[in-house]
């Protein structure tokens, strides 16, 4: 507890803030907010403010920081269109898990409810996107629920959580004090183990032939990265990942099989439908994923490792659900599964990973002539940094090429939007992840559509004088909606042509390095160049307008049922 002492509301929620170990405050200043801001000129040695140039940018800065670092990420807008513009991002960071807290001024406590100026319901907008969504209209109630906000952000499965300060919260005055919240009784994020469901799924797992295991994020969040090798490595299990999945297990790691889903690798949707034994750790059944659930892995006995009770059967129903944090979970069941290789199922992944290699891959990545190619780039930009990178994607075509063909090294190293799939996400979100992580490079994969949706934080990069490689995929058309026009809606390309801006002016006048390369014979040279810049630098690689993102599992298909 800290010692009593009277100091203002905003105050209050500042010295709270440092008390729950906040670093960074993504945010932008307006009416409603004004009372924290003045109150934030005197902490500016002790708490870092980044000043972006939209709130929506503020929230998925926050999310890249949470996502790369492991800590709760902090937006703090005004009210009104400040606090709407916040609503994409915290929609994002529900369905994607992501721990963060939104803070939102609001306006005086007797004016709630007129209809006064830039007043919106904030709580009533964002409540069913949110874990918690709180209004505080007293100073005396701000510690106690900033400290509950953090503590319901970060805890069991994480996600975002809105405090709404009310204008005269902010300039009353406090005693103050601050007491931790690390309890509440309504609120159990960590469900005990039942050790009889444990025994259960060692049980199966021993006796599986053909078992198979799909990792989700929830091995991340956790942090079970060694507690999943250790239960692949024992029981000889092959497994495939989940899109934000993709860093738990380093990409040449051998009972990696590659990605689940839609655009994913051959072998690990084909062997869905083929395992006998299905375990799948923190990961949710998303539909991208599983397409047709009336045919999704029907011939196998189910498994479930998650931390969050409503995803147990809410898509695929299960054998075994294994409640509780997946550290714990998979340490647990691997103590008692019995050594095994399973060798004979482990190379039948060969078959499908030649096939894809010859159908898709090789094409991809060593094309002999034509335009430069998505998958080339993202490769040969991979592997200049080692591997060792944190990818940074925006949504669409940029996204499956950067999830398809960057290669990780280490955990914490993919950020891209899964479940909203939020365009304009990935210039903001690489900005937080280099605050986050600021001695790793970073890397942003974005299309030309994607780029032009939050252009405007290359103020933001400029200001605080980032180092962000910008790789944009231009293919001067809404490349992932044009795929599906040309192979589901008759080749009827309707508004979905672009014609863009000089990207690499833009880029200049916001005072970074810029480049503009059409030609495979400059991708190494400019490549070399933008790593080795000292500061942000945006590449923009010209690329095939036509190109596909293959193999395809249609929507709403059969996963085996693959398009090449």
């Amino acid at each position: 507890m800290l010692n009593n002492v009277k100091i203002s509301g905003s105050e209050a929620l500042l010295r709270t803030l440092l008390a729950e170990g906040v670093e960074c405050i993504f945010g932008y200043p307006g009416g409603q907010a004004i009372p924290v801001y003045d109150s934030l000129y005197d902490y500016r040695d002790r708490l870092r403010h980044v000043l972006v140039r939209h709130e929506q940018g503020a929230t998925h800065a926050a999310q890249g920081y949470a996502r790369v670092s492991g800590k709760v990420g902090v937006a703090l807008v005004t009210s009104g269109p400040g606090a709407t513009n916040t609503v994409t991002g915290i929609a994002d960071a529900m369905l994607d898990s992501t721990p963060m807290v939104v803070i939102t001024g609001q306006v005086a406590s007797p004016l709630l409810g007129t209809d006064a100026f830039q007043e919106v319901d904030v709580i009533g907008v964002t409540l069913p996107i949110t874990k918690w969504a709180y209004q505080v209209r007293r100073a005396e109630d701000i510690a106690f629920a900033v400290s509950r906000a953090f503590y319901i952000a970060s805890t069991g499965r994480p996600g975002p959580v809105v405090i709404d300060l009310s204008r005269d919260a902010q300039v009353g005055t406090v005693d103050y004090h601050y007491n931790k919240v690390d309890l509440i009784r309504s609120y159990q994020p960590y469900p005990e183990i039942a050790y009889d469901k444990i025994q259960k799924a060692a049980t199966l797992i021993n006796n599986a032939k053909k078992p198979f295991a799909l990792v989700g994020q929830g091995v991340i969040l956790g942090s079970a990265e060694q507690e999943l090798r250790a239960f692949l490595e024992k029981a000889g299990i092959p497994a495939g990942t989940t899109l934000l999945g993709l860093s738990a297990l380093p990409t040449d790691y051998p009972l990696n099989k590659g990605l689940l889903g839609m655009h994913g690798n051959v072998g690990p949707n084909r062997k869905t439908n083929e395992c006998d034994v299905l375990i799948a750790i923190g990961m949710r059944f998303d539909d991208r994923v599983t397409g047709n659930l009336n045919t999704y892995a029907r011939q196998a006995k189910v498994i479930h490792l998650d931390i969050d009770a409503s995803e147990m059967d809410k898509n695929v129903r299960t054998d075994v659900k294994v409640l509780g944090n997946a550290k714990d979970s998979l340490r647990e069941i691997t103590a008692l599964l019995k050594p095994a290789k399973h060798a004979k199922w482990l190379a039948s992944f060969e078959k499908d990973e030649k096939e894809e290699r010859i159908k898709v891959i090789n094409k991809e990545l060593h094309p002999v002539e034509g335009a430069l190619k998505m998958g080339e780039i993202v490769r040969r930009v991979s592997e200049a940094t080692d591997n060792k990178a944190i990818l940074v994607t925006d949504v669409g075509q940029n996204q499956m090429m950067g999830a398809r063909y960057f290669k990780f090294t280490q955990t914490r190293s993919i950020v891209t939007s899964g479940g909203l799939g939020t365009m304009g996400f990935g210039l903001p979100a690489a900005i937080g992840a280099k605050i986050g992580a600021p001695d790793r490079t970073v890397c942003l994969f974005v299309g030309d559509g994607g780029i032009q949706m939050t252009v405007q934080e290359l103020g933001t990069i400029m200001q605080e004088h980032l180092d962000i490689k910008i790789i944009i995929l231009n293919n001067r058309y809404l490349g992932m909606v044009r795929q599906w026009q040309e192979l589901f809606w008759h080749e009827r390309y309707s508004c979905t042509e672009m014609d863009n801006p000089d990207f690499v002016a833009i880029a200049h006048a916001y005072r970074l390095g810029a480049r503009e390369i059409s030609r495979r014979e400059d991708l190494d040279g400019a490549i070399s160049e933008m790593l080795s810049y000292k500061g942000s630098y945006v590449l923009v690689a010209n690329v095939e307008a036509n190109g596909i993102v293959y193999p395809m599992v249609p929507a709403g298909g059969t996963i085996t049922d693959i398009l090449f």
